[in-house]
């Protein structure tokens, strides 16, 4: 099997739909808007330590940005950019100040969409973890929603500490996460956007990374979708 060549641009979701193949099919889709992305910096082995494509997206006025920001960014000769990240192991032939469009995917190919959670503050373990609760009859032990016992069959007894991974409360969401070996269903290189099966990381309008999959095991077949547009011209 070919190792397909990694890649990756940055967006910004916008939500979720539907739409339809010409085979009836309905398919879910997040749509993501991808504007032109810029290349502030490219990352090698010998200067940084590993390779590496940082890229910029969407513009950010410079009063309301950093100084370190404005100065990166006229290296490349472009204004601030709002969102800054690094495609590692990056294999686009791209250089400095050059544009990525959303053309570098095609429909069909897997992708990995990195985002950030919604976060959703601090919850229980029954919430956080879906644990059990605890009999609400017969005495009312009082722990109905309580975390429960941390020293099972004498575990803290013998080691003297909370194991790793123990369930408990706490913050929940909020963080980095990756959605795997999602397949893209259409690109719009004219209105600069992208439609991926499935859901992505995070809330509406928040900045995604869409990249090569890392574990996929091929791409799909593209499917033809409903145009809705030229049921309108023949009106």
């Amino acid at each position: 099997m070919e190792v397909s060549m990694m890649k990756g641009l940055l967006g910004r979701k916008l939500g979720m739909t539907q739409v339809f193949t010409e085979d009836g099919v309905l398919i879910p889709v997040t749509v993501v808007e991808v504007t032109p992305n810029v290349v502030l910096q490219k990352k090698t082995v010998e200067t940084d330590g590993y390779n590496a494509v940082q890229l910029g997206f969407e513009e950010i006025k410079e009063k309301r940005t950093t100084k370190a920001n404005i100065g990166h960014c006229k290296k490349a000769n472009t204004s601030p950019k709002r969102f800054i990240k690094e495609v590692r192991d990056c294999d686009m032939d791209v250089n400095v100040g050059d544009l990525v469009n959303v053309d570098i995917f095609a429909a069909g190919e897997t992708v990995d969409v990195i985002g950030t959670s919604k976060g959703k503050g601090y919850n229980g373990t029954i919430v956080r973890n879906n644990a059990h609760q605890g009999p609400k009859t017969h005495g009312g032990s009082k722990n109905i929603r309580h975390i429960g016992s941390l020293a099972t069959n004498g575990i803290t007894s013998r080691q003297g500490r909370i194991m790793k991974g123990t369930i408990m409360a706490g913050q929940e969401g909020g963080y980095t996460t990756t959605n795997q070996n999602l397949t893209v269903i259409k690109v719009d290189t004219e209105n600069n956007y992208m439609l991926i099966k499935g859901n992505v990381p995070g809330p509406r309008k928040g900045c995604v990374m869409v990249r090569t999959a890392k574990t996929s095991k091929g791409d799909k077949e593209p499917v033809t979708l409903v145009d809705y547009t030229a049921n309108k011209e023949v009106q």
